[in-house]
């Protein structure tokens, strides 16, 4: 009995010591930050390990997670001005409701915008029309009046369409508006260039020079790895209107970001220490260059989440004493202040020889976002087995994929998880060629979703 008591004293001890170092690491790491008074007109920065305490025996792997957090706006008047050029796709497939719904929707739009800001707005079938030039939004009926005269005929020169819209934004262009391009199209690409990756090209070109665009394709018929490229190498947003009466309720969220940024220009800089090993970023696009990881950002939204999510590799710890694990820097163009931010912090480890303590310490929040975009890279996988028509092996992917994710859900007590996991097997029973091309976009929608922190 007195052995027994002296182990479970001896454990009770190891408990309290690792808390309490794990309490003087997050001192450590706020501290960091220098001024937290500024919080209230300053992005918040966290840096967080999956496994902040590791098996001092072994190396292993873990995830650390950066995240930048918008602060609130205080009042319409202290938003950051916009620039944006609404693209409405004219060709003959967008007659009827469709174009109805999408007039619609860009005036409901631009009714919430102050006569401060800048509004062009451009359409395109075989050619590329400018239908508002690039102004102040002061005399609304006028605008207005010109998108009601829209009409639908011809093809698709949605290239051409990006293109004008970027020249319309450019006229305005500053790192005191948030210059966007939004881009509503039904059909495929069918004049001037075509391809993902010329459209990606486009996207990164417009992202190099602080434009980025969103991207909203309507009914099944767009081609949905065009749309996505676009808008994930300019970093905007994208959706999936599955019917015209969706493009009002698409335009009011991406409205509600538009006019809520309060970052842009944000820049990644992850220095790890000697002993630990970035293997890859999930999700997003970055550089992995040695022991340093960059990326950027080109906006972040009032009181939403961007994240850059790393997995590492720590080689084993010689002792308990906190260990640190990397450095990261991270500046941005703070557009309600005017100013450049500067935020930096430090990210330790602690090294124990008892799983039981590695466990306790988890940090579920940063292996729940691990998961969800491995999952999403699985969910890649499979869509890429439909297109060769190996659709057996693409319900076996997604199958897999959903007991991944169900047995995560559990073991992490996420709901959000156990609902991808029935994502996914509900996939599966849509990969017959009458379901999959609805399918197929809703899936793309879904991991543009995880991989770029969309909350809409």
């Amino acid at each position: 009995m007195t052995q027994c008591s002296s182990k479970k004293e001896a454990k009770t001890r190891a408990t309290v010591t690792m808390r309490a170092f794990l309490i003087t690491i997050t001192v450590a790491v706020i501290c960091a930050t220098g001024n937290t008074t500024l919080a209230a007109t300053q992005a918040e920065l966290d840096v967080a390990l999956s496994t902040p305490v590791m098996l001092r025996s072994d190396g292993q792997t873990a995830f650390l997670k950066v995240s930048l957090t918008g602060f609130p706006i205080a009042g319409k008047s202290n938003r950051t001005p916009v620039n944006v050029a609404i693209v409405i796709d004219q060709s003959g497939s967008m007659f009827g409701e469709k174009m109805a719904r999408a007039k619609d929707a860009a005036i409901m739009a631009i009714e919430r915008l102050s006569p401060n800001d800048i509004v062009s707005v451009i359409s395109y079938n075989d050619t590329v029309h400018v239908v508002v030039p690039a102004t102040k939004v002061d005399d609304r009926q006028s605008i207005f009046n010109a998108i009601r005269h829209l009409g639908a005929d011809g093809s698709t020169a949605l290239f051409a369409g990006v293109s004008k819209g970027a020249r319309q934004v450019r006229k305005f262009k500053s790192q005191n508006r948030v210059n966007r391009i939004i881009l509503v199209s039904d059909g495929l690409a069918n004049v001037g260039p075509d391809s993902p990756e010329e459209l990606g090209n486009l996207g990164r070109s417009l992202a190099k020079e602080g434009i980025s665009v969103t991207t909203i394709g309507l009914g099944e018929g767009y081609n949905e790895d065009l749309m996505v490229a676009l808008a994930g190498t300019s970093d905007g947003n994208h959706a999936f209107a599955e019917n015209a009466t969706d493009l009002a309720t698409i335009f009011n969220h991406e409205f509600g970001d538009l006019l809520s940024v309060v970052a842009q220009n944000i820049r990644f800089k992850i220095r790890f220490d000697a002993r630990v090993t970035p293997l890859r970023v999930l999700g997003r696009t970055a550089r992995i260059s040695g022991q340093t990881v960059s990326s950027r950002l080109s906006q972040l939204y009032a009181n939403q989440e961007k994240f850059l999510l790393v997995e590492v590799k720590v080689n084993p710890g010689a002792s308990a004493e906190k260990t640190e694990i990397a450095a990261v820097d991270i500046t941005y163009n703070n557009t309600v202040e005017n100013v450049t931010d500067v935020l930096s912090k430090n990210v330790y480890a602690a090294f124990t020889d008892s799983w039981a303590t590695v466990e306790e310490n988890r940090n579920d929040d940063v292996m729940v976002a691990g998961i969800e975009l491995i999952a999403a890279d699985a969910q890649k996988s499979a869509i890429a087995l439909r297109d060769q028509g190996q659709t057996k092996e693409a319900e076996k992917a997604l199958e897999q994929n959903a007991v991944y994710l169900e047995n995560a859900g559990k073991k992490y007590s996420s709901k959000k998880l156990e609902q991808r996991a029935s994502q996914n097997r509900s996939a599966k029973k849509n990969l017959a060629p009458s379901k999959w091309r609805k399918q197929r976009k809703a899936m793309f929608d879904d991991n543009f979703a995880i991989e770029n922190q969309q909350n809409w």
